[in-house]
């Protein structure tokens, strides 16, 4: 059967993914981001996942404020880099594995989670940056993707505990998948960070550094938080922390961290990045 042998973690700041595009990753402010990626890079070529189910959040390039879907799955063949107002990023297209896919959306909605399925949607930085980071830059993803995108930008988002049930019912869903595939998951978005307001630039390392613990020790924690008391500790857009319950929620009860790593700042964003491995 289809197994989740690892859940990665990391932020996703759009000026990560332009740094790299613009050959700046050796720069000295980008520099240490970059090299705390190293390892995971290494590792996951390594590994080498059959699939990756990516959990992240659009940034209104397929969707906008006439549709806000909570949970999308997309089930495309394959899924191209989104336009976000300087052109596409010049990163492979993302390919999926519409059968794999297909079954997920099929166990997911039966598990009674509402998804909405998406035939037709472009990728933007939300998960084209963790995949740069993860895998390099090459001239094809050596990966098959799953996007499953996630409303955080507009009111209501999912709760904290829905989205860490969505990783059990997710775990679920590969369990029962009859094909041997080796699946990651990623859950991206935060660490602490606002991008507006009279907070803009708020960085709670104290916050976030304990969330890494939590994450690991006892994500029941995690996912016991409210909507405002995410917002209130780590800044408006930190509330896509959420996110990485789903990846956590699809892993065992006890899992051993292999990589952990945090920086600030990142285009004013504090950098949060952990491999969890779950054998």
């Amino acid at each position: 059967m289809a197994r989740i042998t690892a859940g990665v973690a990391t932020s996703h700041v759009p000026a990560i993914g332009a740094a790299i595009d613009l050959g700046k990753t050796k720069e000295p402010y980008w520099a240490p981001i970059f090299e705390g990626y190293e390892w995971s890079k290494t590792w996951i070529a390594e590994e080498k996942p059959d699939v990756v189910i990516l959990v992240y959040n659009d940034h209104a390039s397929a969707f906008s404020l006439e549709m806000i879907p909570t949970f999308v799955l997309g089930t495309a063949a394959e899924f191209k880099p989104a336009d976000e107002g300087w052109g596409p990023r010049p990163v492979p297209v993302v390919k999926n594995d519409p059968e794999f896919a297909a079954h997920l959306a099929q166990s997911l909605v039966l598990d009674e989670f509402d998804m909405t399925l998406v035939n037709k949607m472009d990728v933007d930085h939300g998960l084209t940056v963790p995949m740069s980071l993860m895998f390099g830059q090459p001239d094809e993803w050596p990966v098959k993707v799953v996007p499953l995108a996630v409303n955080v930008l507009q009111y209501p988002p999912p709760t904290a505990r829905r989205c860490f049930n969505l990783g059990k019912a997710i775990r679920r869903a590969v369990e029962s998948y009859p094909k041997d595939l080796k699946v990651m998951i990623f859950g991206t978005g935060g660490m602490s960070h606002q991008i507006h307001g009279p907070r803009a630039g708020l960085i709670n390392a104290e916050f976030d550094n304990k969330f890494l613990d939590l994450l690991v020790e006892d994500p029941e924690q995690l996912a016991a938080k409210s909507h405002l008391e995410y917002m209130r500790e780590c800044g408006a857009e930190g509330v896509e922390l959420i996110m990485w319950l789903i990846m956590r929620g699809a892993l065992n009860d006890h899992v051993t961290p292999l990589r952990r790593f945090y920086h600030v700042p990142a285009s004013n964003t504090a950098v949060g990045h952990i491999v969890l491995d779950n054998a």
